[in-house]
């Protein structure tokens, strides 16, 4: 199997290599088309801010090429983030795959971003086939996105939000299961070998 990482300028790339090959997968870490439509499977991970991560994905060409992809892709974290149509982090228009908005957590009682181990509930997609309601993987992000027509796991940090999203051959998840033990481990499984 073909696995690429959308190479951008958003750090934990190392830490989703080191998952994969956990699974006996060797990934190339690509920015470029040709790589990427070839895929089996495509991964855009994510770890920054979300107005100069689109502002190299432009420069790269690659907001015209990540949503026209036709091969299952993983988007996480950031990735997710920038694949809905616009995020308050720096007013940033993204990739518009899913149309929704990535909000600011408000500002209350609660530490932003939210950083640490929380529970994903109504798991609702192949994505995370024999992985128990409830079950914990490791989140950090100050931004989220509501629940829509698109979710297919939840979670709740002072609100209820989307702890993933699926459209069509496009996923999604807020947490990062290449940080997330064994049930991440087995949810990036499900992903490459089940979806």
């Amino acid at each position: 199997m073909d696995v690429a990482v959308i190479k951008y300028n958003a750090g934990n790339i190392r830490s989703v290599l080191f998952a994969l090959e956990r699974l006996q997968v060797n990934p190339i870490v690509t920015d470029e088309e040709d790589k990427l439509r070839s895929a089996d499977k495509v991964i855009f991970p994510g770890v920054g801010e979300a107005s100069s991560a689109m502002a190299y994905l432009k420069d790269k060409k690659l907001d015209k090429v990540i949503p026209s992809l036709i091969q299952p892709v993983l988007g996480i974290c950031l990735g997710m983030q920038l694949m809905c149509s616009f995020s308050e982090e720096n007013n940033t228009p993204c990739l518009g795959i899913f149309k929704e908005t990535v909000k600011h957590f408000p500002q209350n009682s609660y530490k932003v971003p939210q950083i640490g181990w929380n529970n994903i509930y109504d798991l609702s997609n192949t994505l995370f086939s024999g992985i128990a309601e409830n079950s914990y993987v490791y989140f950090i992000h100050g931004f989220y996105v509501e629940v829509s027509k698109y979710t297919i796991a939840k979670a709740n940090y002072m609100l209820e939000y989307s702890a993933a999203l699926h459209k069509n051959n496009f996923y999604a998840v807020q947490f990062h299961p290449e940080k997330s033990g064994e049930i991440g481990q087995k949810i990036l499984e499900n992903f490459l070998f089940q979806v």
